[in-house]
């Protein structure tokens, strides 16, 4: 590769990270920290957060301060079905966005423990051979998305607010 700085794209499963480091840790990740982190790795040409309106203050409050920080925020709405189960999910959504910019890209950073993505991720590497690391809490990462992943990194304390 030459020396050009790296074009990097950001996805983030914003369900998946908000529940996986709440159960483990208590807490909430730092996105701000992650974001400083990824640029001093390349230039962040795109940041997209998946996440599911519910119409709720806070939410959007949170959504605002992604927005602040450089990220593009992706919504879909909650779907309460009558027979009392909901639906909010965003894998196709992330899957065809990460497809369709491969070719702009040098490297991926995926923020999800779903092991729905490691088809995804070994695709992006072999076919359109973009590597992909995986941020994910290590306990509720599927093993599959480890596996396929050029580098997984576990969301530990340092990443947390």
């Amino acid at each position: 590769m030459s020396q050009h700085t790296k074009k990097i794209g950001v996805f983030v499963d914003v369900q998946n990270i908000y529940y996986t480091t709440r159960d483990v840790f208590g807490r909430s990740f730092n996105y701000r920290t992650l974001w400083q982190f990824l640029s001093s790795k390349g230039d962040i040409v795109l940041a997209n957060a998946y996440a599911i309106d519910n119409n709720d203050e806070s939410q959007k409050k949170f959504q605002n301060a992604l927005r602040h920080i450089g990220f593009n925020i992706r919504l879909k709405p909650y779907i309460q079905r009558t027979d009392g189960s909901s639906k909010g999910d965003w894998d196709v959504g992330i899957a065809i966005d990460m497809l369709q910019q491969s070719s702009s890209l040098d490297r991926i950073f995926l923020l999800s423990g779903d092991g729905d993505f490691d088809l995804l991720v070994e695709a992006m590497q072999n076919k359109h051979r973009v590597p992909v690391e995986v941020y994910g809490v290590s306990a509720l990462t599927a093993d599959s998305l480890k596996q396929a992943a050029s580098c997984f990194h576990p969301i530990t304390e340092s990443l947390l607010i």
